[in-house]
């Protein structure tokens, strides 16, 4: 077996309650809160130094075996660590997992440069261009005429920043990633392979063919996004392509022109949204949704997985199926097949005849 490698920098070792701080959480009562943090993990690979979560019951047995240091969970749970473990009490364990394994290991949460900061002599940034403080721009990146990138910003190599594109601070732009006619917010991350602002699908169709209509519109995206690798976000046709502040869009997902995305959606990997549609706030879509275009999906919904979503879905509402429709009434439509299906072969659902 070759020779355990590991791609980012071993953490400076930080007291739990420091930590815990970070993480706003409290210690159990007469827990160690000086033990060193060296690392983190999942419960059942969890090493010495370790910091772990446990965020479901299905997982309290581990507790048992983990040879982690400390251990995040709900006051639920707490009494079920063991007494040589500290036990970090929190509301929302994964979420402060995440935070303090973001404070450990910082590299890991933007696409970073691959040589080193600064401009790189194989970089092209045009005369025009504006870069402030502490931009980053590697070998064979490009940097369009008149584009702007804001203080702490990462182009990383093969990275296209197109003409009067605006990118925010502390925003990166991900290996061979394109970005163009396009306004970009502060702390984006735009991983490998994306394309924004390409030419979105538009025709006009006829008996004698299809007449392009030129896409002159922009694409926005907000604060706090990240865009998952190879995703594709076309531009407007005569208006924008909007993507809400802190939305998580996974790879392999695209999203046609004119469409609005609200905040804090999670759009899951090779999800298809057509033109023109309008996605909510804190709006979910499982994988390989197809979403059709000039439809609107209202706040809080959550769509299945592979389904298809045809007309307007009502806020709050948890969809699936194709043609999608509520969850409960495709599970029962499921039900009922299922009974049917094997109401003649005097089988049980599920085993071969």
């Amino acid at each position: 077996m070759a020779d355990a490698v590991s791609f980012f920098d071993a953490p400076v070792p930080a007291p739990l309650r420091d930590l815990a701080q970070r993480m706003e959480c409290n210690i159990r009562d007469g827990d160690d809160d000086s033990v060193l943090i060296t690392s983190v993990g999942p419960l059942e690979a969890a090493g010495q130094g370790a910091l772990t979560f446990l965020n479901s019951g299905k997982y309290v047995k581990a507790l048992a075996e983990t040879e982690a240091a400390a251990v995040i969970c709900s006051s639920r749970y707490a009494d079920k660590v063991p007494a040589h473990i500290s036990a970090v009490i929190a509301e929302q364990p994964y979420q402060a997992f995440a935070k303090a394994a973001a404070w450990m290991f910082p590299k890991a949460m933007r696409p970073q440069p691959m040589i080193e900061p600064g401009i790189a002599p194989g970089a092209l940034v045009h005369p025009s261009a504006s870069l402030e403080d502490d931009v980053t721009v590697e070998h064979g990146a490009v940097v369009g005429p008149g584009a702007h990138v804001g203080r702490g910003s990462i182009i990383c190599p093969g990275a296209v920043v197109g003409p009067n594109v605006r990118l925010g601070r502390e925003t990166s732009v991900g290996n061979s990633a394109s970005v163009t006619h396009a306004i970009i917010g502060d702390r984006v991350f735009i991983h490998s392979g994306v394309r924004i602002g390409g030419d979105g699908f538009g025709y006009a169709m006829g008996p004698t063919g299809h007449a392009k209509i030129p896409q002159i519109g922009r694409v926005v995206i907000q604060d706090d996004v990240e865009i998952g690798p190879n995703s594709c976000i076309d531009r407007g046709s005569n208006r924008d392509t909007i993507v809400g502040e802190g939305t998580k869009i996974d790879n392999l997902v695209m999203i046609g022109h004119n469409v609005v995305i609200g905040r804090h959606c999670v759009i899951v990997g090779q999800v298809g949204i057509a033109g023109s549609t309008e996605i909510g706030n804190f709006v979910i879509l499982g994988g390989k949704a197809a979403i059709n275009g000039h439809i609107k999906i209202g706040d809080g919904c959550q769509i299945a997985g592979l389904s298809g979503v045809s007309g307007d879905v009502p806020p709050g509402s948890r969809w699936g199926g194709v043609p999608a429709r509520p969850i409960k009434h495709w599970m029962r439509e499921i039900a009922r097949l299922r009974r049917e299906a094997f109401s003649d072969t005097g089988t049980k659902e599920g085993r071969d005849e």
